[in-house]
């Protein structure tokens, strides 16, 4: 069981990795496209599309960090077998089951992980001697 904890660490840190950097491709791009349009727009509609754009970049980059960083410090707390992580993990292990299909495949395998009475008792016993 001890592997399937580092593997479920491993996947969250990839797939947060993941999140982040496409995240951060989006607001790039709509930053960008915010920018081409204030700088050759010339009518009332690019003066107000360009400053819409940019918020919805800032928008999506935050929404991207919520949910991927959590993932990302979890996943390392899970390879380090923290007892925190554990509960970290339950909680976004139940959030990604409503992420089809990836995400509800990967919840459901960390809440099989999680919640099996080996690495339960495993994460207690490492809580004991925190």
């Amino acid at each position: 069981m001890q592997t399937h904890v580092k593997t479920l660490g491993i996947l969250h840190i990839v797939f947060g990795v993941l999140g982040l950097l496409i995240g951060i491709s989006v607001f790039l791009l709509l930053g960008g496209i915010a920018g081409l349009v204030a700088i050759t727009g010339s009518g009332s509609d690019a003066v107000v599309a360009s400053p819409i754009l940019g918020f919805l970049a800032l928008v999506v980059l935050g929404f991207t960090l919520v949910l991927s960083l959590p993932g990302i410090i979890a996943g390392f707390g899970l390879l380090n077998m923290s007892p925190w992580a554990r509960t970290v993990m339950l909680v976004l292990s139940a959030l990604h089951l409503f992420n089809f299909p990836l995400g509800t495949a990967l919840g459901a395998y960390g809440l099989w992980i999680l919640i099996s009475p080996e690495v339960t008792a495993a994460f207690e016993s490492r809580a004991r001697f925190a």
